[in-house]
């Protein structure tokens, strides 16, 4: 694994002692390719067929779920397990609810209505290889799909599903993931503060990541407040430098690399933390986020390298 700066990216960054965080390689990053594999097999099997009546609307659920993706989320949620000491089957069902719900948000964010986006994972958006009804109706089914996913599951207990549940229905409803899309299309061509816009994307993007990483917690034997209290800020902390790096690439990343049209913000008048504030209290906002969420992680008193290393990994992308 290198750093994104010696990969020929620009990389401007904080990294302690210089790529020490996601540019060298940690006993996560190795385990890496097992988790996304795990995920990847999950998701397959419990996806309809595409050859499963109506097949046009079960083929557009796996290309939306199965045609690429980093799978953040659920290697939050894995990498969270290993500090807790929580056997990965039992967030397994978490891992699998959150990426489907994760899928389907995708899907309407770059439907006409909302992103009108036509390149996702560098590929045709789902109304673009489809068509828009098509479209709809899968997004529409992955959700349902997600909360199955957790209440099929037969390795949690019945208590076990009900609060998973209701930690993703909390991070995907109107005061948390769709509640931001709502504030982000109200707020394009409009001057948010910086407390307004990160408001937005506690909701948008951090809710999600939040109940990534909390998903564990639910299902840890022994885990105290102090610790919850800690993954709670670190996840919060993260979530939000995500989203600004994300905005970070969308001025500097190129749309191969990143796969999606990049502009696209600036295009639509969205309200960014570059296009308020600038790039460079952008890359500092970011770098002050990653900070505080390590810090927390230095009082979570267990192993918490995989959080650690994954947080650097996430905020020193280049896609």
């Amino acid at each position: 694994m290198r750093c994104a700066q010696h990969a020929g990216i620009q990389c401007r960054l904080w990294l302690p002692n210089h790529c020490s965080g996601a540019c060298v390689t940690s006993p996560f990053a190795e385990r890496m390719p097992l988790y996304t594999d795990r995920i990847q097999q999950r998701l397959d099997e419990i996806l309809p067929n595409a050859d499963t009546a109506p097949e046009r609307l079960h083929a557009a659920m796996r290309y939306a779920v199965l045609n690429g993706g980093k799978r953040i989320r659920p290697l939050l949620a894995y990498a969270s397990s290993e500090c807790l000491q929580v056997p990965p089957e039992s967030v397994d069902a978490a891992a699998t609810a959150i990426e489907l719900m994760h899928a389907f948000s995708l899907v309407h964010d770059d439907l006409p209505a909302m992103d009108d986006d036509d390149l996702r994972r560098g590929k045709p958006t789902l109304h673009r290889k489809f068509d828009e009804a098509t479209a709809i109706l899968a997004a529409d089914a992955l959700q349902p799909l997600a909360f199955t996913a957790i209440s099929g599951d037969e390795t949690l207990s019945a208590a076990q599903a009900v609060d998973l549940t209701r930690l993703l229905a909390a991070a995907c409803g109107s005061l948390g993931m769709t509640g931001g899309q709502s504030i982000d299309l109200l707020s394009e061509g409009q001057p948010l503060s910086m407390t307004e816009l990160e408001h937005m994307y506690r909701l948008k993007t951090g809710a999600l990541i939040h109940a990534s990483v909390m998903s564990a917690a639910y299902v840890a034997n022994g885990i105290t407040p102090e610790q919850k209290r800690c993954l709670e800020h670190f996840a919060q902390s993260l979530g939000l430098a995500f989203q600004i790096r994300d905005d970070i690439l969308d001025v500097e990343g190129e749309t191969q690399v990143i796969g999606k049209p990049a502009g696209s913000d600036e295009r639509r008048n969205k309200a960014t933390f570059p296009a308020l504030f600038g790039m460079d209290a952008a890359l500092a906002r970011c770098n002050e986020l990653l900070r505080q969420g390590l810090d927390s992680l230095k009082r979570l008193e267990c192993d918490h390298e995989p959080l650690q290393w994954l947080a650097h990994y996430m905020v020193d992308r280049a896609k």
